[in-house]
């Protein structure tokens, strides 16, 4: 998630279970410091390797068993101030379980999300990402606003309480949403003749009504857009298809390039959901994640560089370039977008 949401949570997690211990605000602080110390990790990166911030974004910092060496350096850095060490002597044991709680907080929000994080480091590198909630939502971020406010400002404790458990429930919708855009994806794979070896369905930017939907089948990554309004059937907008690209479909040029294993760092980040992009075949994309809802146009990926280039890739971030319409997610969250059909009417995947 966003750091201002890990933040705000990190925060009403110290606030409600450990103000009247630490006083509010001194538990509010340091729930807030924690809950956003984890994306620190966003300063790791290598001139010589564009990768290395990608692999270590959500890396050891977001690991659960790291959680508690993490509270532990939030709590020393605070103790450095000399006031404070004294005014929280006798109670390092609460001010480093306020951290603690804060920092898990932050490695558990982060894992419902798509993006993928190395929840269990160092036991395996294997990337949770359980697609329940967006990146960014304003509703669940909205509810720990309204919620610590309020708490802080006229020093009410349940406040803090019911803005955790309106983003709780407002994550618990969608976990209900994300099933029931799995079947719908079931159904419309079914409906083409298709039988996905893989698939994954994620929520999209700030909301949990229109899912992006992949699926393997046949050497080709398929792509849909599923609306699962709170009432009513599911309804898609059928997509495209584009070529899975494995190590095997690298070209001569890029596997002479690939010293030092980026393509398989890559897809691992990627989660094996790469194709090359329809406006640049020299760009390996990240099929999760499209500027367009007309087309494949991916955020980021990589390039293969030329031999005398001084990293053997190029790192493509493209984040800055979002091209879709507010009128037309708008449309598509009303559910007047007349590109959705019912799931068994679907048009098939372009091919």
């Amino acid at each position: 998630m966003d750091p201002l949401t890990h933040t705000l949570l990190g925060a009403s997690f110290g606030y409600f279970c450990f103000g009247r211990r630490l006083g509010r605000a001194t538990a509010a602080g340091v729930g807030a410091l924690a809950g956003a110390a984890p994306d620190l990790d966003v300063l790791i990166g290598s001139a010589a390797d564009p990768l290395i911030a990608v692999e270590y974004h959500r890396h050891f910092t977001h690991a659960l068993p790291f959680a508690p060496v993490g509270a532990a350096l939030v709590v020393g850095l605070l103790l450095v101030y000399r006031s404070w060490r004294e005014r929280w002597r006798g109670h390092l044991g609460a001010v480093w379980a306020c951290a603690l709680a804060a920092w898990v907080s932050h490695c558990l929000l982060d894992s419902a999300t798509s993006y993928g994080t190395q929840l269990m480091w160092p036991f395996t590198d294997e990337r949770f990402g359980w697609d329940f909630i967006a990146v960014v939502d304003p509703v669940f971020t909205l509810a720990l606003v309204i919620g610590l406010s309020v708490a802080l400002i006229r020093a009410r404790p349940g406040a803090a309480l019911a803005g955790l458990i309106v983003a709780a429930g407002y994550l618990g919708l969608g976990v209900v949403q994300h099933t029931r855009a799995v079947g719908a994806q079931a159904a419309v794979a079914a409906s083409r003749g298709h039988t996905p070896t893989r698939f994954e369905v994620m929520p999209t930017l700030g909301n949990v009504l229109v899912w992006r939907a992949l699926y393997e089948h046949g050497g080709k990554i398929h792509a849909d857009r599923i609306r699962v309004g709170l009432a009513g059937g599911a309804t898609v907008r059928g997509g495209w298809a584009l070529a899975t690209v494995g190590a095997g479909e690298l070209t001569a040029a890029e596997r002479a390039r690939d010293r030092r294993r980026s393509f398989a760092r890559f897809a691992w980040f990627s989660e094996d959901w790469v194709a090359r992009s329809p406006s640049d075949a020299s760009v390996l994309g990240d099929m999760r994640y499209s500027l367009s809802t007309e087309a494949f146009d991916p955020i980021w990926g990589i390039r293969f560089t030329a031999p005398e280039a001084p990293t053997e890739i190029e790192w493509v971030n493209r984040s800055r370039d979002r091209r879709v319409s507010p009128q037309e997610l708008w449309e598509e969250l009303q559910g007047r977008d007349p590109r959705f059909k019912p799931v068994g009417n679907v048009a098939r995947a372009v091919q």
